[in-house]
């Protein structure tokens, strides 16, 4: 069962491209080295592994509050009052609901962001009700991401009790709409024109330590609807059927997305979900459908986006053409999201530095990927920015199904610890 288990850990929560192992330069490996060997460090790693079992309890909690993208608002009360509770110095709300925790600096220079997302890919009337087998828990966003959120009360619990200051001010953020068609609204608003100035950027979301995303996978996503009068099937044969355009308009985008995907950087298209039609005796008023597009590259994402543009329009003249009597159909295309791409080089400091804290903590050789999570907004923008891993073992994200087990969970900690350190300046 383990090993089935480890092996549904590598695919959990997010969409994840290997790159490349690291070599990581000596003066990060000295500094993670001192740094972690530090007394009041080792107290620390010591009040983790103390505190563990109400880090469970925390996961638990947050886990049974149902919070769909776009309805985290009752999960983010009670994380911000956990936050409180754990030592923040101010915590508020912003605008789009990001919960914000501060932990000041001793000089406030700069500011480091810590980042958990608070909404899941579940419905609100999901059963969201932790159970227990053996030593698993099992619960629809048990990991993704209610481990990450209890991680950030953890790691807030540890600076305070342990008089731990940095230099730099610490945001601890609990973020609304990473997930589907959340489309990164929280961090689209905190990294806004004329937000406050972040200096580098930690999300913890995705698996095992030694997995360390610093490239953001772009993503256009659109809703497409083609839309007629609609009428019986007998009595008003020879209107225009929206389900034929739309169906002309998925065979004229596979035609062209095939041969396009087939070589360079990796692009990939799905048409995802399909709707419209009220009865088997009835022209359909309208068809719509959900695609997703995604590249590593912004210039080869603009490029199936133009394919995917001109497709539709194809599909809309193809099935008016043919149209009988009556008006001809027409055709709205929406933009429903728009994650854009970006780096930071393998050779920053804050890439470095995550690669040397994996690596010490684990001995295993850490490596670097790509991936669509919270990162893709600061990385875009040329800030400095990764995702790291939660520890422990996970499997099932975005299913029912989807289970956590605590083995090692004290690594992901310890991990997002001393980075926070480093980067934070201690």
């Amino acid at each position: 069962m383990k090993s089935f288990k480890s092996l549904l850990s590598l695919t959990l929560s997010f969409l994840f491209v290997q790159v490349s192992a690291q070599e990581i330069k000596p003066i990060y490996k000295t500094a993670v080295e001192k740094l972690a060997k530090k007394i009041e460090v080792q107290d620390a790693f010591a009040y983790i592994l103390e505190i563990d079992e109400q880090t469970i309890a925390d996961m638990i909690t947050l886990t049974e509050i149902p919070a769909p993208s776009f309805e985290e608002a009752a999960k983010g009360l009670v994380f911000a009052e956990m936050l409180r509770n754990a030592g923040a110095d101010s915590v508020w709300i912003d605008e789009v609901g990001n919960v914000i925790a501060l932990r000041k600096g001793k000089k406030s220079d700069k500011t480091i962001v810590i980042d958990a997302h608070l909404d899941t890919v579940f419905p609100l009337d999901t059963d969201v009700s932790v159970k227990q087998r053996g030593d698993t828990l099992y619960a629809p966003g048990i990991a993704d991401a209610n481990r990450s959120l209890a991680m950030s009360i953890a790691l807030v619990k540890t600076l305070a009790h342990q008089n731990i200051r940095t230099t730099h001010d610490l945001w601890f953020v609990g973020s609304v709409g990473e997930e589907g068609l959340g489309d990164l609204k929280g961090m689209k608003h905190l990294f806004r024109e004329g937000g406050h100035k972040i200096d580098a950027f930690i999300a913890i979301d995705g698996g095992g330590i030694t997995g360390i995303v610093n490239a953001g996978i772009g993503s256009l996503r659109y809703k497409v609807t083609f839309k007629g009068s609609g009428g019986h099937s007998y009595g008003a044969f020879g209107i225009g059927n929206p389900h034929n355009a739309l169906a002309n308009a998925i065979t004229a985008f596979v035609s062209k997305a095939d041969p396009y995907t087939k070589e360079g950087i990796r692009t990939t298209y799905s048409v995802s979900v399909l709707g419209g039609g009220t009865s088997v005796n009835s022209i359909p008023y309208e068809s719509w459908m959900l695609v997703d597009m995604r590249s590593e590259d912004q210039e080869r994402l603009l490029g199936i986006n133009e394919l995917f543009l001109e497709a539709m329009q194809e599909g809309l003249k193809k099935e008016n053409s043919i149209i009988r009597r009556g008006n001809p159909l027409t055709v709205e295309v929406e933009n429903v999201g728009d994650r854009p791409t970006g780096m930071t080089a393998p050779t920053h400091e804050l890439v470095q530095q995550s690669l040397a804290v994996s690596t010490y903590l684990t001995g295993k050789q850490a490596r670097l990927s790509a991936s669509s999570t919270n990162s893709n907004v600061p990385l875009s923008l040329g800030i400095p920015a990764i995702t790291v891993g939660r520890g422990g073992e996970a499997g099932g994200g975005h299913s029912l199904d989807e289970w956590f087990l605590n083995k090692d969970g004290y690594l992901g900690l310890q991990n997002a610890l001393l980075l926070i350190l480093m980067q934070g300046g201690y």
